[in-house]
């Protein structure tokens, strides 16, 4: 394309200085504008084969072959017009290319993420396979400079990964033995081996390309509105530069007396080309969709992935966010805080028996509270001392260590067992020990809260949103103090799934119809209300599959900071499509009525499409570059 207006031009600049004249003047001319202009032809032809005619090629084609049939029937040899329009016209195209394909490597660079191969060892040789047919649970191994193909755990070594494409964070992230890692992060020093958890079709890689693949289909009510106006605008142009050609010359025919030949309707099929030239709806049409996938883009950069132009433009009406509370504003991983023992009513005594009991009765579970417990305990958990062991089922555990009858639980397993429990007055989580059947006391966890997680709510706030709201299953004590630490205004505790479900419609119908409400979760219980929401916002570094399937936005680093920026660009987009928007139909809505006065020509004409599409189009770039928003 550049080629080709880089030669046209200089044959233009050319054709000045020649002394052509008559008919080689207009073939050269011709061979110019065939070069400049051969694809509109082509297009605009077999738009009117296939039925679709009125598009912007057809309007390039008629303007300019128009000209040239008037430069003829003139006799005047200005063929320059019709070359300028179309000249120009492929200068906004190019742009518009230009802008389409930077927005496009920049979506390429996160595509980039895809591995080609993965390393597995075999007979005491390293081997590159597909990532499809490694199996879970297989060891693979990832070498210095080479991207993490499956998600895993690693088994040995320990090295910095890169995660800038996947979460947006440009410091490296340390890993050792027994870490997480997922696929599409470069291992940037040491050799790994990885035990892969996931399937190369499930691992996080994958997710994100689907996610971004799939976006540019999901247009938002703008795009949808543009496209149906231009059904509708451009054959009512066509239609209208058709009566403008005729209707005002026969007028004057009839009732002033004019000729009846071509020098009467000459002027108003001149201005009836300046009309269609004015009228291309080119801005509208490649701005609005480009200005959507440039925020797309610019958002995926940043660590944010959002899976189409509607809930982009539906993110920037939010007014009310919701968030699940463990694993989204705290880490889900609890700290022993203190112990309380009855008989000296010390609560911070220390480690004592009853944390090596719970230690040891809950080192068979995987639960959060249960793995803080063997932390807290921090020796090796001879299991050996443990003969029988009893899961109650939301309750806790009962077992026999060193022939005692050890049970650590909750207030209602103490009862179960006919033993009355310390009440703690501490807003946290309590586990209760008994021991043969005498309490013994309790442990104090506290859920840790995220770095971010305040500064996420205040940010918030400053974004425009007017209400914050928390739902856990926690109890109210520890969930209210949460909530006041954090800044949340409405707090709702000991919730099931089903009833954040609940809690959420009554959320949705108490907001203004002009206000979106957002719900920000991680964990698979809360796919149910992500789906409900009108945005749901998933945590997907470490989130469940099903969250991010539910979800409509993913935030690749858990970091709830970027909820706010998430917002500022979707908010950033839209004020581009509405700056483009009224832009292009304001300027053109006064060109056209000059133009049909006779105040425009075709030079102006030309700015007022292609300079106001070139002007657009620089303008939705500007929702790609999103660092400092």
């Amino acid at each position: 394309m550049l080629t080709r207006i880089v030669i046209a031009l200089v044959m233009t600049v050319a054709l000045q200085f020649i002394p052509a004249h008559g008919w080689l003047q207009l073939a050269l001319y011709l061979m110019t504008y065939l070069i400049i202009g051969y694809d509109i032809v082509l297009k605009a032809c077999r738009g009117i084969l296939n039925g679709r005619m009125f598009d912007e090629n057809f309007l390039m084609t008629v303007a300019t072959v128009g000209a040239f049939a008037l430069a003829i029937y003139e006799k005047s040899g200005d063929y320059l017009e019709a070359i300028a329009v179309m000249l120009f016209y492929q200068v906004g195209e190019f742009f518009q290319s230009y802008a389409v394909g930077k927005s496009r490597r920049n979506i390429a660079a996160l595509m980039d993420i895809r591995p080609d191969y993965a390393n597995i060892e075999k007979d005491g040789k390293i081997i590159k396979v597909d990532p499809d047919d490694v199996e879970v649970g297989q060891t693979i191994i990832v070498q210095p400079g080479e991207k993490i193909p499956i998600d895993g755990v690693v088994v040995s070594g320990d090295s910095s990964l890169n995660t800038s494409a996947l979460t947006g964070e440009s410091l490296p992230r340390e890993v050792r033995e027994g870490d997480e890692v997922i696929s599409g992060s470069v291992n940037m020093s040491g050799l790994l081996k990885i035990r892969t958890t996931k399937e190369f079709g499930d691992s996080t890689v994958s997710k994100i390309l689907e996610l971004v693949e799939d976006s540019a289909s999901r247009k938002s009510k703008s795009e949808n509105f543009i496209a149906r106006f231009a059904r509708i605008y451009t054959p009512a142009v066509c239609y209208g530069a058709l009566a403008l050609a005729v209707i005002p010359p026969l007028f004057m025919i009839l009732f002033a007396g004019s000729p009846f030949d071509f020098s009467t309707f000459e002027t108003w099929v001149y201005r009836a080309l300046v009309f269609l030239v004015i009228s291309c709806p080119c801005a509208l049409v490649v701005s609005i969709p480009l200005s959507f996938f440039a925020g797309i883009g610019g958002a995926s950069r940043e660590g944010i992935l959002v899976k189409g132009a509607n809930i982009l433009e539906t993110l920037s009406k939010v007014k009310t966010v919701v968030f699940d509370k463990t694993g989204t504003l705290t880490e889900g991983v609890f700290e022993v805080n203190a112990f309380h023992d009855p008989e000296d009513h010390n609560l911070n005594e220390g480690k004592s028996r009853m944390l090596e009991y719970a230690a040891i009765a809950e080192s068979s579970s995987s639960h959060p509270i249960a793995k803080s417990l063997q932390r807290a305990y921090g020796k090796n958990i001879d299991r050996g001392r443990m003969s029988e062991l009893h899961e109650v089922g939301g309750q806790g555990v009962i077992a026999v260590i060193d022939g005692k009858q050890i049970a650590v639980g909750n207030e209602k397993l103490m009862r179960s067992i006919s033993v009355e429990p310390c009440h703690c007055q501490t807003a946290a989580t309590i586990v209760h020990v008994a021991i043969d059947g005498k309490y013994a006391g309790h442990i104090v966890l506290g859920d840790v809260v995220k770095p971010g997680s305040a500064d996420a709510i205040k940010d918030l706030h400053r974004s425009g949103v007017t209400h914050t709201v928390m739902l856990t299953g926690d109890s109210k004590g520890v969930a209210e103090q949460t909530a006041s630490r954090l800044g949340i205004d409405r707090v709702y505790s000991q919730l099931l799934p089903a009833d954040k479900v609940s809690r959420l419609e009554e959320i949705l119908e108490s907001v203004n119809s002009d206000g979106k409400v957002a719900f920000v979760g991680d964990g698979i219980n809360d796919a149910p209300v992500l789906s409900r929401a009108d945005i749901g916002i998933a945590m997907g570094a470490m989130g469940s599959d099903a969250a991010i399937e539910a979800a409509d936005v993913v935030l690749m680093d858990d970091d709830p900071v970027k909820i706010g920026k998430a917002i500022r660009i979707s908010r950033k987009c839209l004020s581009i499509v509405w700056e483009n928007i009224i832009m292009a139909l304001g300027i053109k809505g006064i060109c056209l009525i000059l133009g049909v006065f006779g105040i425009v020509n075709m030079w102006l004409a030309i700015f007022a499409d292609v300079g106001v599409m070139i002007l657009a189009v620089l303008n939705a770039i500007r929702a790609m570059y999103v660092r400092k928003i």
